[in-house]
């Protein structure tokens, strides 16, 4: 068997990727067509060793440089309760953003004080649960600080720390959809809001603010921006620092790093990409004569992004002479809904196909019914047949966590490979459960 992985971490496919003299494809050390078997299809596959190499990565650049630091994986990429755990055991904190991640959260027994709650539009029953589990809030708007002092004052005993996020202005390209450090975005403080929110934070002694924080954006390949953010970060940090006589241990900028979809995207690895962030936090510091605050990063894509896998198996087959050439699978938009949400763009190999030479141009098209359900449009693959297995790269990132069951289409399972095991971590969704939460009215009966 010979591998086919890349030596450094910005690879396209999981870690344990690996293709025999048949052209048949492994992850984890299992064959795609041994777990379908097993497991069924579409399947979700996630590589063990991908997320713990990645995470190794964050951790070990920041302590080459002898920094304080905490890495926060953004669960809003994928959270369940086994990714939860992995997260836990390589020594990392948690980024969630609703009471169900949250909840998930807990179940997993992740310690607390590593879990920083983010959100727009908390709930009064989030900001409860944040509270009463000591987790960090990332105070986002005014609307948050209300539900706050709502609570203090049936609780006046209890404390919270926060994180103030701002909207530093910061432009980087990406999506539109995903760039939120910009001005004109849902998130975070404006900068001329700031002085009088802080004369208002240090006079609530429930209230320990702990720092600053901003996020710019996602699927970024760009440095500048990063440099650009710590350095606005740090000079509010100081102003507010010197106005309010206060002291603010963290500073967090967030996440953003892109991953690999395609052969031909060439985003930072992590390594360089955290010596960036270091190294501008530690520059502005020391113009500013501040001392260095504890870093904290955000990665959620770059995580969790290259360890997935989804495997599909072909079924219609529909050619168009001069116009298209359409491959169904049975899956599409609502297992992976960012090619139509985002225009997204992926890598798919055909198992038993590996490296052949003999390609024609296809669609691979979903098997819901909208017209768009394309999951990759005007690709090279090797002549498929019915029942043949498709496998699509860099989906552990924003495909689970964003399935759907439109059509009433049962969500697929996902497995945990590595060294041969494969174990189950999301149960493939039943007809049943799909009726859980259905009632009928007593007058239709």
């Amino acid at each position: 068997m010979t591998t086919m992985q890349e030596s450094k971490l910005n690879q396209l496919k999981p870690l344990s990727y690996s293709v025999d003299s048949e052209a048949k494809i492994s992850l984890g050390g299992i064959k795609l067509e041994d777990l379908v078997k097993t497991y069924g299809s579409p399947l979700y596959i996630l590589c063990e060793d991908t997320i713990r190499a990645r995470a190794k990565a964050y951790k070990k650049s920041f302590e080459k440089n002898s920094v304080d630091h905490l890495v926060v994986y953004a669960s809003k990429a994928l959270n369940c309760l086994a990714v939860c755990k992995i997260i836990e055991s390589e020594g990392l904190g948690l980024d969630v953003v609703s009471s169900g991640e949250l909840y998930t959260a807990l179940k997993a027994k992740f310690p607390t004080e590593k879990i920083i709650f983010h959100g727009n539009n908390k709930s009064d029953e989030e900001i409860k649960m944040c509270i009463e589990n000591s987790v960090t809030i990332i105070l986002d708007n005014y609307n948050d600080l209300r539900l706050i002092k709502e609570y203090f004052s049936k609780n006046p005993e209890a404390k919270t720390e926060i994180i103030v996020r701002i909207t530093p202005g910061i432009e980087c390209h990406t999506h539109e959809y995903i760039k939120t450090g910009k001005i004109d975005s849902k998130f975070g403080f404006k900068i001329e809001d700031l002085d009088a929110l802080f004369t208002e934070l240090v006079t609530l002694s429930n209230i320990k603010i702990r720092g600053l924080h901003a996020h710019i954006g996602s699927q970024i390949f760009e440095t500048l921006p990063h440099r650009d953010t710590c350095k606005v970060l740090l000079e509010l940090y100081k102003k507010l620092q010197d106005d309010h006589k206060i002291q603010m241990p963290d500073l967090n900028v967030g996440g953003g790093l892109g991953i690999k979809y395609l052969e031909s995207d060439d985003p930072p690895e992590i390594e360089a990409w955290v010596q960036i962030i270091v190294d501008a936090v530690k520059k502005n510091c020391e113009e500013l004569g501040l001392k260095l605050p504890r870093i904290m990063v955000e990665p959620g894509r770059s995580m969790v992004g290259p360890a997935g896998a989804t495997v599909y198996k072909v079924g219609n087959i529909k050619d168009i002479p001069g116009v298209r050439k359409y491959i169904a699978v049975d899956g599409g938009m609502a297992d992976n809904s960012r090619p139509i949400m985002y225009q997204a763009e992926y890598t798919a190999e055909l198992d038993g196909h590996v490296a052949s030479k003999e390609t024609e141009k296809v669609t691979i098209a979903g098997k819901y019914c909208e017209s768009g359900d394309v999951l990759i449009k005007d690709y090279q693959l090797p002549k498929a047949k019915v029942d043949d297995l498709l496998v699509i790269y860099s989906t552990g990132a924003y495909n689970y966590s964003m399935a759907s069951n439109y059509n009433r289409v049962t969500k697929p399972a996902m497995v945990l490979v590595k060294d041969g095991q494969a174990d189950i971590i999301v149960k493939r969704e039943t007809l049943d459960d799909l009726l859980r939460n259905d009632l009928i009215p007593e007058r239709l009966k």
